[in-house]
């Protein structure tokens, strides 16, 4: 009987611990980046996760219209905005 009860608190400590160190922090910067991505504005200067830069021209529901240079605008889906950079590092780029 002493044996199970330690098999069992063996497998919710593990379960315990792989919570913690893996499935909580995933959640937590999931959320982070919805968050981020529901904050997307027209003008936002973004980087793609394919590493493309561009501005956003229009927000839709699930996507997006971005500039990539002048005269070139693309649809792309709004998960696919990796991170929205700030101004300054705009002001950088343009120096």
């Amino acid at each position: 009987m002493d044996s199970n009860i330690i098999g069992i608190l063996y497998i919710v400590g593990l379960f315990a611990l792989l919570w913690f160190l893996l499935i909580r922090p995933q959640q937590k910067k999931q959320k982070q980046h919805q968050e981020m991505v529901g904050n997307l504005k027209v003008n936002d200067a973004v980087v793609t996760i394919g590493g493309i830069y561009a501005t956003v021209v229009k927000v839709k529901e699930d996507s997006l219209i971005v500039r990539l240079a002048d005269n070139v605008r693309v649809e792309i889906l709004k998960n696919a905005i990796s991170q929205v950079r700030s101004s300054s590092e705009k002001e950088e780029d343009k120096e």
